[in-house]
């Protein structure tokens, strides 16, 4: 018994390490394709597993690892609760690592490979599905956005959005596995691999691209680190002037770039609005604050012009869990004397919304974190949105994996709905991406205030994600229930083994002894 109980916690801390390895394709671009072989240690763990049940907790315990390794940089705001969401979400894992070891447990047929080459990816793309939910985190970290820096994975990002990049860096990884262990099988694997190669020069070669349409000048204002927002406003209001005379069509500020309502500090207003007519150019900021007609405290997108503010005005929708709002507070409400939780919760806005600069671009704003999520790109640009704009701050998580990880999620974002992106910060990364999702100008980094004009295509036409949706999380979804399907009826049919009757006794046995 004591030997289980030690072989089981190192069976768990091999685990917990083998999860979290995929998260070191996250940090560097040129780690890319570590993605592609970063699961097939855990995979062999769970394969290996002696039952269906140990498997699953294999594929737990993974999970966990995983999420902590991508999120490690909230463990100053959240310490040790980070622990304890990294298991709850951890728990999507648990039926991958059954599916893992079903497919290819033992000796897997050729067939079964083959069917794991679909199966399994599908199974990855339902723990992503599950944790992107807003209520449980949304979707950061997600294995396809590891890809970001590369064109080819930009290009099926365009088809199937980052979805479709997830299935195809899982399907890798399973047939890197399928060679390593099922030796009978190996054609299939390789064509399973060979066959994602194929897919993915298809989609670069015939996938609509996205067709430019002349080009705008953005400029992105980087305050950098700044005690009071103040100070803040201040700063960005010194480096916005700089901004004269390059022929700007817009200045775009950070998250939190204005600390307090603009209908209740007239003053601030007429500064933007100064500025704006000093440019030529409206200025998008971002007010956290009360609100003098609604209750409560809002992340707001506003468009200032010469005049003022214009009545654009965008409502974050999306908050960060425990960041901004404490999920079902009444129990929860304790993570705020463990960590940095919201003392108090922000209130939601209620819709998207598309503004319109005086020379007719159209804008689509989105504050922080809301660039995680694809469908909010996918509607402003089915609203017609032509420019995508993400304002963050990132502040709390400098010199960690975090401002990197953030601006690299508009790259796909930008590939996904074929419209240029600007992803503007107060302390770095800010970053621009054209249509295709490639980089349209320099990283701003951590630390550095300054300010950046770019010059940016922008772009017409409609991309297949954009057209079509998440159809790769539908076929997905199809793929598992046809295999669940097929399970079942395999376990009706499969014949109930006749008792064995009972040995008859030797003569000897059956012999009265004497005496008796």
């Amino acid at each position: 018994m004591q030997r289980f109980l030690v072989s089981s916690w190192w069976r768990g801390a091999l685990a917990l390490l083998a999860g979290a390895l995929p998260a070191l394709a996250f940090p560097a671009p040129s780690l890319w394709w570590f993605a592609y072989v970063a699961l097939v240690p855990w995979m062999l763990l769970i394969r290996c597993a002696p039952t269906a049940r140990r498997a699953a907790l294999d594929g737990w315990l993974g999970g966990t690892g995983f999420m902590i390794a991508v999120h490690h940089w909230l463990m100053p705001s959240l310490t040790v609760f980070i622990v304890v969401l990294a298991a709850l979400l951890g728990l999507l894992w648990a039926p991958w690592g059954w599916l893992v070891r079903h497919m290819l447990g033992g000796a897997p047929a050729p067939g079964r490979v083959a069917a794991s080459l679909v199966v399994v990816p599908s199974g990855w793309l339902m723990a992503e599905l599950v944790r992107s939910w807003q209520g449980l985190g949304g979707p950061w970290g997600m294995l396809g956005s590891s890809q970001w820096d590369l064109a080819p994975a930009l290009r099926l990002a365009s088809v199937g959005g980052v979805w479709l990049v997830s299935l195809l860096v899982v399907a890798v990884n399973t047939g890197v596995l399928a060679l390593l262990v099922a030796q009978s099988a190996r054609t299939a694997a390789v064509a399973g691999i060979v066959g994602c190669a194929l897919i993915t020069t298809a989609v670069w070669v015939w996938a609509p691209r996205p067709e430019e349409s002349g080009r705008t000048r953005i400029a992105v204002v980087q305050p950098g680190v700044v005690a009071t927002p103040q100070a803040r406003f201040d700063r960005e209001e010194a480096l916005t002037r700089r901004l004269a005379g390059q022929d700007v069509d817009l200045v775009v500020w950070g998250e939190s770039s204005v600390g307090e309502d603009l209908a209740a500090r007239p003053d601030l207003a007429a500064r933007i609005a100064a500025l704006s007519r000093q440019l030529g150019a409206d200025i998008l900021v971002n007010v956290d604050a009360r609100r003098s007609d609604k209750p409560g405290i809002f992340k707001s997108s506003v468009l200032v012009g010469p005049a003022g503010p214009t009545g654009d005005r965008y409502d974050k929708m999306r908050l960060v869990p425990f960041g901004e709002y404490i999920p079902a507070r009444s129990l929860l409400g304790w993570a705020t004397s463990v960590g940095k939780a919201a003392g108090e919760d922000r209130q939601r806005g209620t819709r998207q919304v598309v503004m319109t600069l005086p020379d007719g671009l159209r804008l689509g704003p989105l504050v922080c974190f809301e660039s995680a999520f694809p469908d909010m790109t996918r509607h402003l640009t089915q609203d017609g949105a032509q420019l995508l704009i993400a304002q963050s701050a990132t502040s709390s998580f400098q010199h960690s994996w975090a401002p990197e990880q953030h601006a690299s999620l508009s790259a796909l974002r930008a590939a996904e709905t074929g419209r240029p992106m600007v992803h503007a910060t107060l302390t770095g990364v800010s970053a621009v991406y054209g249509p295709d999702g490639r980089r349209a100008g320099p990283w701003l980094g951590t630390d550095r205030d300054t300010s950046q004009v770019y010059d940016i295509p922008l772009a017409h036409g409609t991309t297949l994600y954009v057209r079509f949706g998440d159809w790769a999380v539908h076929g997905a979804v199809a793929v598992l229930a046809l295999f669940c399907a097929i399970t079942a009826v395999r376990s009706f049919r499969r014949p109930v083994p006749e008792p064995v009757a009972p040995l008859a006794r030797t003569a000897r046995e059956s012999a009265v002894r004497p005496g008796r």
